[in-house]
């Protein structure tokens, strides 16, 4: 408190003090006069001096605080996140650290447990956070120096001036949190280099509670397509059209127009304004250069009224956005683990079902489909998605799988692929290995459509899908019988099954042919 202020406030409290004690006197006096002719009256009055008593005991108090170098008023606490969506961020938060524990890559799991941290501690923070985000020429780093009123950052023509997301607080008088602008990197510059930039613009952009979404003209198309689709995941923005000072005011209003049209359904005409962040220098008649103040009141005024009106909501959105972002991405990388695991039991039991086959080979066709599909191997791909299933259970589905691969034909599809493919197999055995090779290696390719029909099938919650379980057989059919595949399984076929059974073949004695 000002030096003269607290000179006031003391001869004020010194006059009211000597005014209150005259009275208190006065009033005892009267009091002792009155209790010999009106008791009555004596003690409504000795009621009153208590009042008054108590009173300047408050009044004293109260700016004896004022007085102290500490004494100020407690500071606002920050309005609270709307409890539902806090709630429910913070639900979607447990179940995702159940999600990452399961994830076997350490370095993942501890990358997306520091990110469920961080949303966590987001639900405590007390600001918002503003992303500054647009081309590198449009004058981002230029708004920020206006907003903040310093000159923070290095302002140039040249695109590419900002490296990364540079972050400023900024303070606005009748708001409880404060802002956090983030002054992103350019998009749409060129090069590999110029993509990375913006991949972390759109990164920071997506982190931000609120988009400013600056331009110096008409948005191009490439601008229009980052803004719908942080628009279409729910990002609050504002369109800042900046340099007005290099537009006559027809023009200025022309383009106006025209970008409220262009983000017409993404941003409400009220949230595009007009600046002039950094105004071009004017000369005056006397051959001296003037320079113009910034011109973002308008700027100001709509970015107060919106984080008045939906900054808690705004917070309160992005976390519940975050949360469920760092959901799906450990989901994905559970699936991916998943698919992984299921991919090497399918890659096992295929050869297991060559080998048994080549071994011993069936003589009738539909058996083969039969022994291709193996129980224990659906029973195996089930427990990496978490469905327990017994052994009758597993031999019912592979045996559903069975009938649909032979209604299909594609048991006999198979063996006449497979027999067209021995051709390229270069064999110098006998015809028996031959056919007994053209079986196996059938069989392999039969387990693993039928494999990889039951990694869909557990992979959408055991569920075929409106197409049911022929559409699921008939697609991994075509997937699985294309030349970049074919050549690979060939060429495992004759390491796992070939070259064993030649080699059987040849250390077998010749056979005697009996005596007459």
């Amino acid at each position: 408190m000002p030096l003269r202020r607290q000179l006031t406030l003391i001869i004020g409290l010194l006059l009211i003090l000597g005014m209150a004690l005259w009275l208190i006197n006065a009033l005892g006096n009267l009091y002792w006069y009155m209790s010999y002719t009106s008791p009555f009256l004596a003690g409504v009055l000795l009621l009153l001096l208590i009042v008054l008593f108590g009173c300047l005991i408050v009044a004293f108090v109260y700016y004896g605080n004022l007085l102290r170098p500490n004494g100020r008023r407690p500071a606002k606490v920050p309005p609270q996140i709307p409890a539902a969506k806090a709630d429910a961020a913070g639900e979607t938060l447990k179940a995702i650290q159940k999600q990452v524990a399961q994830i076997q890559d350490e370095v993942a799991r501890q990358a997306l447990l520091s990110r469920s941290r961080q949303i966590a501690a987001d639900l405590r923070r007390g600001e918002w956070r503003v992303a500054v985000f647009g081309t590198g020429s449009a004058g981002k780093t230029s708004l920020i120096n206006a907003l903040v009123g310093d000159l923070l950052g290095e302002v140039g023509a040249t695109m590419g001036t900002t490296q990364d997301g540079q972050v400023y607080p900024m303070g606005i008088q009748g708001l409880d949190r404060d802002i956090l602008l983030t002054d992103t990197p350019g998009i749409l510059e060129a090069g590999a280099e110029g993509e990375e930039r913006a991949q972390r613009a759109r990164q920071l952009a997506v982190e931000a509670d609120l988009l400013l979404f600056v331009v110096d003209n008409d948005l191009q198309r490439s601008e229009l397509i980052p803004l719908r689709a942080l628009a279409k995941i729910g990002k609050r923005s504002i369109l800042v059209f900046n340099k007005i000072d290099l537009y006559t005011a027809a023009d200025q209003d022309a383009i106006l127009d025209h970008l409220c049209a262009q983000v017409a359904g993404m941003i409400a005409p009220e949230d595009v304004v007009t600046v002039a962040a950094n105004p071009r220098s004017v000369q005056l008649p006397t051959g001296e250069l003037y320079e113009p103040a910034p011109e973002v009141l308008p700027l100001l005024r709509r970015l107060v009224a919106v984080l008045r009106a939906e900054g808690e909501d705004l917070i309160a959105d992005n976390i519940l956005l975050q949360s469920q972002r760092l959901g799906d991405e450990a989901r994905s990388l559970i699936d991916a683990q998943r698919l992984r695991q299921a991919e090497q039991v399918v890659d096992r039991f295929q050869w297991i079902s060559a080998g048994v086959i080549a071994v011993t080979p069936l003589p009738v066709v539909d058996l083969l489909g039969t022994a291709a599909v193996n129980a224990q191997m659906v029973v195996d791909i089930g427990k990496i998605y978490g469905c327990e299933l017994n052994l009758d259970r597993g031999r019912d589905l592979a045996f559903s799988l069975a009938r649909t691969l032979t209604s299909l034909g594609l048991i006999k599809g198979s063996l006449q692929l497979m027999t067209t493919l021995s051709t390229t197999l270069q064999l110098n055995i006998t015809t028996i290995a031959v056919g007994r090779i053209i079986q196996g290696i059938s069989a392999a390719y039969l387990t693993r459509i039928a494999g990889r029909s039951f990694i869909e099938y557990f992979r959408h919650n055991q569920d075929w899908g409106d197409g049911g379980i022929t559409e699921v057989v008939q697609r991994q059919f075509q997937l699985n019988r294309k030349d970049a595949f074919m050549k690979g399984f060939i060429q495992d076929a004759m390491a796992k099954v070939v070259k064993p059974l030649a080699d059987q073949f040849q250390d077998e004695p010749p056979a005697v042919p009996p005596k007459p």
